[in-house]
């Protein structure tokens, strides 16, 4: 099977326990993962993550499996929004935009 398959014949259940597995050290019924297991479990729960889980987080693994970043400019925007309560110069703390 070639890695792309097995992420595709991934269900949400089998991405749960693996998830799990990688946390807790262990398989579900309690034996221990190896070094080898585990990088294993980690590399199927990012690529599971970049394909099938979106997210906006400033970095993360994108369905290509490259590292997906945001510039600045891009999270300023982003966080200036309409959601802005107050915003405050630098040059004079008593002037409230």
């Amino acid at each position: 099977m070639k890695f792309n398959e097995m992420i595709d014949a991934i269900t949400p259940d089998i991405f749960e326990r693996l998830v799990q597995a990688v946390e807790l050290g262990k398989w579900p019924d309690g034996v221990k993962l190896t070094e080898a297991q585990r990088a294993n479990c980690i590399q199927l729960v990012t690529a599971y993550q970049a394909r099938h889980c979106p997210s906006d987080e400033v970095f993360r693994i994108g369905a290509d499996g490259q590292l997906v970043t945001r510039s600045k400019r891009e999270l300023k925007s982003e966080l200036k929004g309409e959601s802005t309560i107050a915003s405050f110069p630098l040059n004079n703390p008593n002037e409230v935009n």
